[in-house]
């Protein structure tokens, strides 16, 4: 297919999937070109895509400079449910939709990986593990550890993915707790969750995990301030997106003992977000923190779902159709 007969390009501005074959089956399979791109920068995203109909994005920032810089883009799919990469006020001023897939593509796996960092940090799981391995066998390699039942896990939002942590926290015998300012305490407790003031959630949890957006109002939510709340046994979890956490902040709590641990999906930086990432962070030095690669959405079954939805939604607005997870309306900016 050429540009000349194609209806328009789709542009993937960047992903780390390994091939572009399941996207690329539902873009041309329409009739449109797709243009596969791994930009890096907002400056590479103009670069690439100042001319094409539509965009779909996982990292790369396509902030107001890009989107004031395209010629004819009408869509920006997200990879994902979060959209703070993507000036969503600057799109809907020209017209452009906003979508992204809702949060139940992915909403097990990342309950399940919160739960799981969850467990290995208060099993100590990875201390036993490099201890026994450099030849120490002895349960006290993993000292203090305390018992789950009866102590407090709480949450901070208490969306769809914060209710499925619930679920299965629970059944370790914890008592859990919600914070959640856009949520009626009545549906917390429908959910046999205790709904919390920030500064109870802050000061009493023995585990808390943190399941928000990240915004301009929670972005550092936990900076030192936060952090010296805390309980000092407490170990702080986060699923969501790793600015929440202030970094510099964590690691002066982790090594003056404010707090006993924490286990985090990601982290300040956003290392998938930079080209040529080294591990140069602080906090890979400490023996009380677990870091995954911001692979709680990971499963399969997850990435070929989003993979889809983010294809899918593009197509659909670029032929005429609703979008069937818009972020924005559009409707206000249309002539």
């Amino acid at each position: 297919m050429t540009r000349t007969d194609a209806r328009g390009t789709i542009m993937i501005a960047d992903s780390d999937f390994g091939d572009v074959d399941i996207e690329r089956a539902i873009i041309e399979g329409a009739g449109f070109e797709l243009l596969a791109a791994q930009c890096k920068s907002e400056d590479e995203v103009i670069e690439k895509g100042r001319d094409v109909d539509g965009v779909l994005t996982q990292y790369a920032r396509v902030g107001s400079r890009a989107i004031d810089a395209f010629t004819r883009c009408r869509v920006i799919a997200r990879y994902g449910t979060g959209v703070d990469i993507v000036d969503v006020d600057a799109a809907t001023r020209r017209g452009i939709q906003v979508t992204n897939a809702p949060n139940d593509w992915c909403a097990d796996e990342v309950a399940d990986h919160a739960v799981a960092l969850w467990l290995a940090a208060a099993r100590k799981i990875c201390t036993y593990d490099q201890a026994t391995r450099q030849g120490d066998w002895r349960w006290q390699s993993g000292e203090p550890i305390l018992r789950l039942r009866g102590r407090v896990f709480g949450l901070l939002s208490f969306g769809v993915i914060a209710q499925l942590i619930a679920e299965r926290a629970r059944a370790f015998g914890v008592e859990v707790w919600a914070h959640d300012p856009f949520l009626d305490e009545s549906e917390i407790r429908s959910r046999k969750v205790l709904p919390v003031s920030f500064d109870r959630l802050v000061e009493g949890a023995d585990y808390l995990a943190i399941q928000a957006p990240l915004t301009p109002q929670t972005h550092h939510t936990f900076d030192r301030t936060t952090l010296r709340r805390m309980k000092p046994t407490a170990v702080l979890i986060n699923t969501a997106r790793g600015p929440i956490v202030q970094d510099e902040a964590l690691h002066q709590a982790l090594t003056e003992g404010w707090i006993a641990g924490a286990a985090l999906d990601d982290l300040e930086e956003e290392p998938a977000k930079q080209r040529d990432w080294h591990p140069r962070n602080p906090l890979f030095t400490l023996p009380n923190v677990i870091i995954t690669p911001h692979a709680a959405y990971y499963s399969e079954q997850a990435v070929a779902t989003v993979r889809r939805i983010a294809a899918e939604e593009a197509v659909r607005v670029l032929t005429g159709q609703a979008a069937r997870s818009p972020v924005n309306d559009v409707t206000a900016a249309l002539p």
